[in-house]
C-alpha cells in the first residue's frame, strides 16, 4: 500500500508539473524567451520520461527523472536571482532571449493590473519589427510573476525528486525480492509431490 501510495503521489505530481511547465511554455513562447523555451521542452520530454518509467515500473527511467528533477531545482533558482536581481545579474540584459529580441518578459506587459505604453525605439530598434510594449501601473511586477513561477516549479520538482527516489527505492527491492523468491529453497512453491512410478503401476493393477 505505501509503495503505491508513493507511486500514485509521484504520477499526480509528474502531471501537475506537466500542465505548468506547458502553461509557462505558452507564456514564454509569447515572450520570446528562447532559453525557457529550451529548458521548458527539455523538461516536458524529461517529465513524461518519469512518468511512463513510475507507471510502467521502470526504475532506470525514474532515476533520469530524478537527476533532471534536481537540475530544474537549480535552473529555476537561477531564473528567481536572475528576475530578483540577486548576485550581479540583471533583469534587463538579453541572457534569456539569446541577444534575438528586446523583449524581457510577456508579463511585463500584461502583468494585472498593467497598462500597455509602447517604448521609445532605440538606436538598434527591435529586431524582427517587434513592437517593444512596457507596463505601466502593474499591480504585481513581471519579476516578481517569474519569480513565482519559477519558485512553484522548484518546489514541485523539489518534492517529486524525494518521492522518485522513494519509488526507485521500492522498485528495486520489489525487483530483488523477485531474483530471490524460491533461490534457496529447495522445494519451490510450485513442486507438485509426485509418486513413484513403481507405486503408481501397483495401485493400478489391484
Amino acid at each position: 500500500m505505501g509503495r503505491c501510495s508513493g507511486r500514485c503521489t509521484l504520477i499526480v505530481l509528474c502531471a501537475f508539473q506537466l500542465v505548468t511547465a506547458l502553461e509557462r511554455q505558452i507564456f514564454d513562447f509569447l515572450g520570446y524567451q528562447w532559453a525557457p523555451i529550451l529548458a521548458n521542452f527539455i523538461h516536458i520530454v524529461l517529465v513524461i520520461l518519469g512518468l511512463f518509467g513510475t507507471v510502467q515500473y521502470r526504475p532506470r527511467y525514474v532515476v533520469t527523472y530524478a537527476v533532471w528533477a534536481a537540475v530544474w531545482v537549480t535552473w529555476n533558482i537561477f531564473i528567481i536571482c536572475f528576475y530578483l536581481e540577486v548576485g550581479g545579474l540583471s533583469k534587463d540584459s538579453t541572457l534569456l532571449t539569446f541577444n534575438l529580441s528586446q523583449h524581457r518578459s510577456w508579463w511585463r506587459e500584461h502583468g494585472p493590473g498593467c497598462l500597455r505604453k509602447e517604448a521609445v525605439a532605440t538606436s538598434l530598434g527591435s529586431p524582427g519589427g517587434q513592437a517593444l510594449l512596457l507596463g505601466i501601473g502593474c499591480i504585481l511586477e513581471h519579476r516578481y510573476v517569474e519569480a513565482l513561477h519559477s519558485g512553484l516549479q522548484a518546489l514541485v520538482s523539489l518534492v517529486g525528486f524525494v518521492y522518485a527516489c522513494y519509488v526507485v527505492s521500492a522498485l528495486t527491492e520489489e525487483e530483488d525480492s523477485f531474483d530471490f523468491i524460491g533461490g534457496f529453497d529447495p522445494f519451490p512453491l510450485y513442486h507438485v509431490n509426485e509418486k513413484p512410478s513403481h507405486l503408481l503401476f501397483k495401485q493400478a493393477y489391484l
